[in-house]
This record gives structure tokens, sequence and C-alpha cells, in this order.
């Protein structure tokens, strides 16, 4: 069964990486999973480091590999607003996997309860969350 379509727009930084309709949307927040169909109510969420998924129909499915961010929804239009969104299979695995070890050894080296720390200690969980969806 088809679902009503709505626009969404995947924005970084650097710029657009996705703009098209879509019958779903989903991706995990602060809170917890969620997923966005046509004419939901609107909504304002922190994101977290996963796998964003873009459902244009039954068996087309745009997936990135999302970093932390922001979502919004309202007037049957999605924003999503990430410091990074790169296609699966762009996710270089051996550079990724440097990058978390990196970040990992400098959460250790940082004193606890520093910015230092929390910033290699979410860099890592971004790592992790983008390995996880190149496999």
């Amino acid at each position: 069964m088809a679902h009503s379509k709505f626009p969404v727009e995947v924005l970084t930084p650097e710029g657009e990486v996705f703009s098209d309709e879509v019958e779903m949307l989903s991706t995990v927040t602060t809170v917890g999973s969620i997923g966005i169909l046509a004419h939901h109510q609107p909504v304002l969420a922190r994101l977290e480091p996963t796998e964003l998924r873009l459902y244009r129909a039954e068996g087309d499915v745009v997936r990135f590999a999302q970093a932390e961010g922001y979502m919004q929804f309202a007037d049957n239009r999605a924003l999503v607003l990430v410091e990074e969104a790169i296609a699966p299979e762009r996710v270089d695995r051996q550079t990724y996997e440097t990058k978390l070890s990196e970040a990992r050894a400098a959460a250790e080296r940082a004193e606890e309860d520093s910015e230092e720390r929390a910033r290699a200690l979410r860099d890592a969980k971004r790592y992790e969350a983008f390995l996880a969806v190149r496999s």
C-alpha cells in the first residue's frame, strides 16, 4: 500500500545532500527511534549518530550514515540538519576505524568531565555509528 509523500531536505555544513519526496523518514533521536510519515504532528528533535533511512517507495530506500544534529517536521515537510550525512558506500572502513581509535585514545587522555573528553566521546559514538552503517 502506497503512502502519501512529503518533501525532505538533508543539509550539512557543506550543503544539501538530499532533497526529494519520501513516504517515510526513519532515524534515532536522543529519546529513541522515530519514524515520520506524511501529516505527522509537528516535531523538533535532537538526533543521535545512526543510520538515516529515507523511504521513497517500497524497496527504494536512500540510506546515510548520519551524524548528530536536528530534525524538524512541520507543515508536512522535514528538514534534517546534521554535521555529516554520508552514503554507506562512501564510508571508508579503514579511515573510520583509525578515527575511532584516535577518538577513544583522546577520551582516555582527557580529564574526567572535561569538554575535551565529551567531544572525543561524541566523535567515537559517531564513528561507531558510521562503521555500523557500512557493515
